[in-house]
């Protein structure tokens, strides 16, 4: 049996005026995920407790059937792993954005997207200004990197479970002035904050932004701290061997703690310009490799985060016709399959973040009797009769255990 897993991420939405009272996965042509939801099921699930914040990191867990109440310890340490950073039992990462504050108001949690080169280089600036042997930055990929806080011998990071921060895409739009760090260890991220847009107000970096017309990255925000979470691998909890296709370290982090083999696609972009063919062809040829072929999609979620609802119709449409159709075709050659198509999290593009609630999920192939579904959507999901109020559970289901 071999087995896929489509995840175009924050995809689940709201109607929209524009779209004349349909939400993007109503409006878009999904002809491809159609099929899947006719020749097998339509259901929904619920993968971030409301005990959690509901983030990618914390829906994702649950997603591949971690119980995030169980494993969950925060964002970064996820990144940690996938860049390879070792953290020590009392060590705590921290995602660090660059971001575009004006005025105290939160412009651009992306930094207008910037560059892999250009992020890497402020990053090493503050590096250089402010790391030491128990502060080090790490490069990432764009806006995405990390801040890694080391324990002195015999005294712990300064953290807890009470530190409280907020995800800059939160924030796109409002003011930050009430949601800068609170609790232990509050006081060194404040700092280090501020310090950081000092340090990039004339780099030259953000000099060539500016006269470019681009937003400059005019501090770091940081935020997502944990610790490694300990968790048993996919192989034995499932005894399947996967393979994870993505763009961002937080899926490459998971895939490296559950064992599976991360496969790097050129022109994955982690945005709406990723190169979605790309995708679809090399999850095809993983197939012939592994029980598992895990394809995440971050574009959908990029495109809410900027209100684009144009974008993010768009960013499904490419979904479906470069990689749920060519994975699917590829499964039926393959023999026993089954597929299953399913968002993380809703990103509502009005509220342009992240939010609470199931996600609509179409699941078919061998074993799974066909409902009367005919169209993958939030209304066809909302009349299902599979729904997993518990979403990690959904992962044994799919792969058939006990049935």
């Amino acid at each position: 049996m071999k087995y896929a897993i489509i995840i175009p991420d924050g995809c689940a939405d709201e109607p929209q005026e524009s779209l004349d009272g349909k939400t993007p996965l109503e409006a878009a042509c999904l002809p491809a995920i159609d099929a899947v939801a006719a020749e097998g099921i339509v259901g929904r699930a619920t993968f971030v407790p409301p005990s959690l914040p509901p983030g990618s990191d914390v829906a994702n867990l649950g997603l591949f059937g971690y119980d995030p109440v169980k494993y969950y310890t925060g964002r970064a340490p996820l990144e940690a792993v996938a860049q390879g950073i070792r953290l020590g039992p009392d060590d705590w990462a921290i995602r660090c954005n660059l971001v575009t504050i004006e005025n105290q108001c939160m412009k651009s949690f992306t930094a207008g997207h910037i560059s892999n080169d250009e992020a890497a280089a402020l990053i090493a600036a503050a590096q250089e200004a402010l790391g030491s042997d128990l502060l080090e930055f790490h490069p990432g990929v764009s806006y995405r990197n990390l801040l890694v806080v080391r324990a002195a011998p015999g005294r712990p990071a300064p953290f807890s479970v009470d530190t409280r921060t907020t995800p800059p895409h939160d924030l796109t739009d409002k003011p930050v002035i009430d949601d800068y760090p609170r609790g232990p260890g509050s006081d060194l991220l404040a700092e280090l904050m501020e310090r950081s847009m000092t340090i990039f107000a004339d780099h030259p970096v953000n000099v060539a932004r500016r006269a470019a017309g681009k937003p400059a990255a005019t501090s770091a925000w940081l935020w997502g701290q944990g610790q490694t979470p300990r968790m048993e691998t996919f192989a034995q909890l499932h005894a399947k061997q996967g393979a994870m296709i993505t763009a961002v370290d937080l899926l490459r982090g998971l895939a490296a703690l559950m064992e599976w083999r991360r496969i790097d696609v050129p022109g994955a972009t982690g945005y709406t310009d990723t190169d979605y063919a790309a995708k679809g062809r090399a999850a095809c040829e993983a197939l012939a490799e592994v029980d598992l072929v895990a394809v995440h999609v971050e574009a959908p979620d990029e495109a809410s985060h900027e209100g684009d609802v144009a974008a993010k119709v768009a960013s499904l449409e490419a979904i479906d016709r470069h990689i749920v159709g060519p994975i699917h075709e590829a499964l039926r050659s393959l023999g026993d399959y089954r597929i299953l198509v399913t968002p993380d999290h809703p990103t509502p593009v009005r509220t342009k973040t992240h939010a609470h609630g199931s996600v609509p999920l179409a699941m078919a192939g061998q074993g799974i009797q066909p409902d009367a579904a005919t169209s993958y959507d939030e209304r066809t999901s909302n009349q299902a009769s599979l729904v997993w109020d518990e979403g990690w559970r959904l992962m044994s289901f799919f792969l058939g255990e006990g049935a």
